[in-house]
């Protein structure tokens, strides 16, 4: 069999510590045909052979993103794009140009908005912007939503509203909203509201969603929220030679899901096993976030004595829909930030495991932004993976970051503690959360390596660069029970791989952001040529 590509003058990095730098690699078909030294790579070549320099730059398996949002990132791309916004000045300026430029919008719906330091954003700030169209706009984490009077109204929650357990209509003391809902369960009626895109400009988001991944070295990613409508796109795009990015999509579970639902995600999990569009997990929300003190805490928040967060979830309802889910074969990802929201997932997963038996279910915990010492231990007894992600972790306790001093310095030492997960002998995967942040790969390694203590004698959580590099490859396709398929670059293995435009292991830690994809390819078809 003769080779289609041959990649010569790279440095390959094959994330198999069988073989981990050899001198070339060959692919036929949309599988790696031969890793491994020049003189035999170049053996396979035909006439009918492309044959590529990498010009010294760095090959290696294609990025997979253990927590991305495909959908709900690429509809976000037509809004007003708020991330980077840190005063209210700057937030005026933006929203005005927007609604400028925009005259047709009924409604301005603004994403990625962090939370501004000082004093809480309210409806009647929001008014002096525009009053006149009503104005959504979605905290970075998603978390949140902050809306002026007309948006309020429209939705009837200018008087508040009673929200299920976890979420909250924020009152002023007059008696009426401030305007800032936290929490889905506060927030959805009135981004019901928002005009729905129809499925050709949803079709349209998607491929400017895909291209972005793709430019970015993504090959994968495991979609954290879904249904079998999703699914179903993503599946149609596949059909018409369209997906560029294999998708493990979950079927979303609720406080209101009820184990008949659950019909659904088998569905979705007998669908399309083995294309790029792929179901066979479900996926839960325990609590909220850090930033707006929805984060289920073992102790209280810093700055608001007698706050502990919430949870979506009792102990007893994820329990029993956890283990409902687990006697159906489904791989459950669960949403827990809080030391208690991740110490309750453990609790959860040891309870189905007592129930149902030991399986390798391989079930995970996202994000895990606090947790205490006591249940590091349990990821590797109960074979529960770590899916976190490092550009989540503030850079510094100053400035524009809440996040530190929300949960104060004696737990610093605890937050985003990827070498104690790491060291207790946990799996760990990384992701980026896209649209929370950037999808970009480049930032999550920089952020990994780069990482330093909050305070002088803190604890070092940083990463080697291999260890984050497996964290994105090899490590994420355990993730999802495809570490036979892909994640490494290994004769017979799927031909995901990209071609970065430096030497990863010879850039300066600082520089390491700016790298870039000159080719990505998926199942050997190329899906990114800046070659």
């Amino acid at each position: 069999m003769k080779a289609d590509l041959i990649v010569q003058n790279a440095r390959v990095y094959t994330a198999d510590p069988q073989n981990p730098h050899p001198e070339s690699l060959a692919v036929s078909g949309n599988r790696i045909l031969a890793v491994g030294g020049k003189a035999d790579v170049e053996a396979l070549r035909g006439p009918a052979t492309q044959v590529l320099d990498g010009c010294g730059g760095t090959l290696m398996p294609g990025f997979i993103d253990c927590h991305y949002h495909l959908q709900l990132g690429s509809l976000e791309l037509a809004d007003a794009q708020l991330e980077g916004i840190f005063t209210r000045e700057a937030l005026a300026v933006r929203l005005t140009e927007y609604g400028q430029q925009h005259p047709e919008l009924e409604w301005i719906v603004g994403q990625r908005l962090p939370y501004l330091p000082g004093e809480p954003l309210t409806r009647l700030a929001l008014d002096e912007i525009i009053g006149s169209r009503p104005v959504v706009l979605h905290s970075f984490d998603g978390h949140t939503v902050w809306a002026n009077s007309e948006a309020l109204n429209r939705a009837n929650l200018l008087n508040g509203a009673v929200t299920a357990s976890g979420s909250e209509v924020v009152m002023l003391p007059d008696g009426t909203a401030s305007g800032e809902l936290r929490e889905p369960a506060a927030f959805r009626k009135i981004t019901e509201l928002i005009p729905k895109p129809g499925e050709a400009e949803i079709r349209r988001r998607l491929h400017q969603g895909l291209a972005e991944a793709a430019a970015m070295g993504i090959t994968s990613i495991h979609n954290m929220d879904g249904d079998y409508q999703q699914l179903s796109r993503y599946m149609a795009l596949e059909d018409q030679g369209e997906l560029t990015l294999r998708v493990y999509t979950p079927f979303s579970v609720t406080p209101e899901t009820e184990e008949a639902d659950l019909g659904e995600a088998l569905e979705m999990a007998k669908a399309n096993p083995v294309g790029l569009a792929r179901g066979g997990a479900a996926k839960f929300f325990m609590d909220g976030v850090i930033e707006s003190c929805t984060a289920l805490m073992l102790d209280e928040y810093v700055d608001a004595p007698g706050n502990y967060g919430s949870a979506l979830f009792s102990a007893e309802l994820f329990n029993r829909l956890a283990a409902a889910c687990d006697n159906h074969g489904l791989q459950i990802f669960v949403h827990a930030i809080g030391d208690a929201a991740v110490r309750r997932t453990l609790d959860g997963f040891e309870y189905v495991r007592s129930r149902n038996g030991p399986r390798d279910s391989r079930h995970r915990v996202e994000h895990i932004e606090v947790i205490h010492p006591d249940d590091l231990p349990r990821f590797h007894e109960l074979g529960v993976i770590a899916s976190m992600q490092p550009a989540h972790a503030p850079k510094e306790t100053a400035g524009e970051y809440v996040w530190p001093a929300r949960v104060g310095s004696l737990r610093w030492d605890r937050s985003f503690a990827w070498r104690w997960v790491r060291d207790a002998g946990a799996r760990l995967a990384f992701g980026s959360d896209w649209p929370v942040v950037t999808q970009n790969p480049f930032r999550g390694l920089q952020r990994a390596v780069t990482r330093r203590p909050w305070i002088t004698g803190g604890y070092d959580h940083s990463q080697t660069l291999e260890e984050a590099l497996l964290a994105y490859t090899r490590e994420a396709a355990y993730a999802e029970f495809k570490e036979n398929e892909k994640g490494m670059l290994r004769a017979g293995m799927l031909a995901d791989l990209v071609l970065l435009d430096t030497d990863l292991f010879t850039a300066k830690q600082e520089q390491i952001e700016d790298v870039r994809p000159l080719l990505t390819m998926v199942g050997g078809r190329v899906i990114f040529d800046e070659y």
